[in-house]
């Protein structure tokens, strides 16, 4: 095979893209014709360039060059165009998520007939159909207009009459074809696991059915795709690729006197993503064990890369390809459970407790409240009318910030939230990205909502209330968020100084392996807060999960320390009570490198918490994979030095020269009497976001401009300001 085939195959040829040089060979050779190919026979490869410029001769010694005085009424030049193999769409190590395989149709070829009326030809093939009726499960109707037209407009090449097939399914069904029923090769789409991050990732779909009249000029020779959702949408031009030229020539008798290929198809360029492969399918794997529906994400909190994004339910990708009937699509939109629905990053839910870090982290750093300051949390207290409960029912007596966070204690944060007042933690809660899309490329991303004066005159008739404060200082209220952006906040939490800006595309690769663009990490916000403060609510979240009284301790793992923070909330329509159940943090404790949020969401009447719903899930998600997480947060070895194992312990360590074997030394056991070793702690690794030491004098933190934000449209109603008497905020 020639260099030039191997270069350009070689970008798309993975695992499944099935032996794409089959497809280049078949395309320059034409269709498979059954009687005279055994099935276990491969086909030739192609020869060099130069043999596919060569014309054909036909069996009766004619050729191309041949010239006739007279009009040849039955002969045709044919020019197709050769649609070009999409892309690939990878995880972050290159493995496919979506790529590009051979698949095959039957096609129903005419031959060449003189004087042959209407009947003949409608008999001639529906003869031929009727056989492959018994031969494969679903063959294309075709009416007799149908097999009739073809013959007198496009009877040079094949009318395809099934369902495209896979490589192993048509070559048993090669040998079976009887004269006039041939295999035509085709690229199509495939998704090798199935309904895997099917939300992003999206799916391919045709641009229109073949032309069924007469041959126009560079047809294409199958029915072309673009993408329709998701990432194949989105990057869709990117992903096309350039479709290549054919060129056919037949006589009056219908032999093929010349095929040659003018240009080869160019395949589309690689789209490479953050996704970690293994840890997405393991997340979608405790999803499914864990709950009927719900999210996962896990976001890095230095880079700001996506590196897991499972909403439950979900659907086959490919379903959809060739094409979905509108029955299976209906019935997936109908579907109560709403698979095609990206719970993830679509769905706008109430945050609840995981967002009262927000709250302990505004007070603290406006000096509302200190880290020993003691707040007496009742059972419940009152604001105006409305009678507010603690989640457990019960008192906890003064406590300071890291036992509320721990307790996840509702009367700490009613009381502290109404002091600190909303303007104050709601305008962090838009620095941490709540209240805006998170800027990734994804279709149908919800805004969630964070309201303000402006929002509620307009929605509520009133502003913002103490008693509206206390409900959003545990998350509740009109207050919404998706579980990406939980994440992402948590994310800014972790890191401290910054919000990093979320990162779902690594880069971009042409057809040749070049890459043409790539995405870098930064800052998305400055988030303007005291350290001190931060590490005091890292503390606080700590005690969550590993001081036991917390209420995630089902979330502590075995290898390193979590931070979370679980919640529960009261979510849907009035009059059918539902819930929630979340579970947000980072790890590991001390040096931050990735953030998480997960969302169970509660059948209709079930009772759920965020500590026996949700934190299991994360611990049941990290634990597998921790030899991953150790060899990732682990500090850096230590240096060796090279000592002479035959001479005294001091040589070559005040600088003599040494002989003999030599040894590599930790530089514990070095005698180090006069300058004695420290043991420090493992620096926090160099972020690609500063956190300090920004230079931010000349370009001032511009104020938020107190714009309502918008009531996004929710594909699962959700009640804003449904305020009940039970308990709410549980953990």
């Amino acid at each position: 095979m020639g260099n030039d085939v191997k270069l350009l195959l070689r970008p798309i040829v993975k695992r499944r893209n099935v032996n794409l040089l089959l497809l280049l060979a078949v395309v320059t050779a034409g269709p498979l014709r059954a009687q005279k190919t055994a099935a276990s026979k491969p086909l030739p490869p192609p020869g060099p360039t130069s043999d596919l410029l060569a014309p054909v001769v036909s069996p009766g010694g004619k050729s191309a060059s041949d010239g006739s005085i007279l009009t040849r009424r039955d002969a045709r030049a044919i020019t197709q165009k050769i649609p070009a193999p999409r892309g690939q769409i990878t995880d972050r190590e290159g493995r496919a998520l979506a790529q590009t395989e051979v698949a095959y149709q039957v096609g129903l070829q005419y031959k060449q007939f003189e004087d042959a009326d209407r009947d003949f030809i409608i008999r001639w093939g529906r003869t031929r159909l009727d056989s492959l009726q018994k031969l494969i499960k679903s063959p294309v109707p075709k009416t007799d207009d149908e097999l009739y037209d073809h013959y007198r407009h496009r009877r040079w090449l094949p009318l395809l009459v099934s369902g495209q097939m896979e490589e192993k399914e048509a070559r048993g069904l090669e040998s079976k074809l009887g004269s006039g029923l041939v295999l035509h090769p085709v690229y199509r789409r495939y998704y090798p696991h199935g309904d895997l991050a099917s939300h992003i990732i999206g799916y391919s779909g045709s641009v229109g059915k073949l032309t069924t009249g007469p041959i126009n000029f560079n047809e294409p020779m199958w029915e072309e795709s673009e993408g329709r959702a998701g990432l194949e949408k989105l990057y869709d031009s990117q992903l096309a690729g350039e479709p290549g030229m054919k060129r056919l020539i037949f006589d009056e008798s219908g032999n093929k006197l010349l095929e040659e290929q003018v240009s080869r198809p160019r395949p589309g360029g690689a789209l490479v993503t953050t996704l970690n492969l293994e840890w997405q399918k393991l997340a979608e794997k405790v999803l499914r064990n864990g709950c009927r529906r719900g999210a996962f994400v896990v976001v890095d909190v230095v880079t700001g890369e996506v590196l897991v994004m499972a909403s439950r339910p979900s659907f086959d990708l490919n379903h959809f390809i060739p094409g979905i009937s509108d029955a299976e699509f209906k019935a997936l939109q109908e579907d109560p459970s709403q698979p095609l629905f990206g719970r993830a990053f679509q769905s706008a839910y109430p945050p609840a407790s995981s967002f009262k870090p927000v709250i302990a982290l505004a007070a603290l750093n406006n000096g509302t409240v200190t880290e020993t300051s003691l707040i007496d949390c009742p059972a419940a207290i009152q604001v105006g009318n409305h009678v507010f409960n603690n989640w457990s029912k019960t008192p906890e007596g003064e406590i300071d910030v890291r036992r509320a966070l721990a307790r996840s204690c509702n009367p700490w944060f009613y009381q502290v939230g109404i002091k600190v007042g909303p303007g104050v933690f709601l305008g962090l809660a838009r620095r941490l990205g709540f209240g805006e899309r998170s800027g990734l490329p994804l279709i149908g991303e919800t805004p969630g909502l964070v309201p303000s004066d402006e929002w509620m005159l307009k929605n509520e008739r009133r502003r913002i209330l103490d008693g509206d404060t206390a409900n959003l200082s545990i998350g509740q209220g009109s207050l919404l968020a998706s579980p990406l952006q939980v994440a992402q906040a948590m994310a800014g939490i972790a890191n401290g100084g910054a919000l990093p800006r979320l990162q779902l595309i690594s880069q971009i690769q042409d057809t040749r392996g070049r890459v043409v663009k790539v995405t870098v990490p930064e800052r998305k916000n400055w988030l303007g807060v005291d350290p001190k403060a931060v590490e005091v609510v890292r503390e606080g979240m700590g005690d969550v999960v590993n001081s036991g009284y917390g209420t995630g301790s089902a979330g502590v793992l075995s290898y390193t320390l979590l931070c979370g923070k679980t919640g529960t909330a009261q979510w849907g329509p009035k009059g059918k009570s539902q819930s929630l159940a979340w579970f947000a943090g980072f790890l590991p404790k001390d040096n931050p490198r990735y953030a998480f949020a997960v969302l169970y969401e509660g059948r209709p009447g079930e009772v759920v918490s965020g500590g026996r719903m949700a934190a299991p899930m994360v611990r049941n998600f990290f634990e597998p994979i921790k030899n991953d997480i150790k060899d990732i947060i682990a500090p850096p070895q230590r240096a060796l030095v090279v000592v002479d194992e035959s001479a005294p312990a001091s040589a070559g360590v005040k600088g003599e020269p040494v002989e003999g074997p030599l040894r590599a030394l930790p530089v514990e056991e070095l005698n180090l009497e006069d300058k004695p070793l420290r043991r420090e702690p493992a620096s926090r690794p160099v972020r690609a976001i500063p956190v300090e030491g920004l230079n931010l004098e000349d370009k001032p933190l511009k104020p938020l401009k107190p714009e309502p934000a918008p009531r996004p449209a929710r594909a699962i109603p959700v009640e804003d300001n449904d305020v009940r008497d039970e308990n709410i905020g549980e953990p």
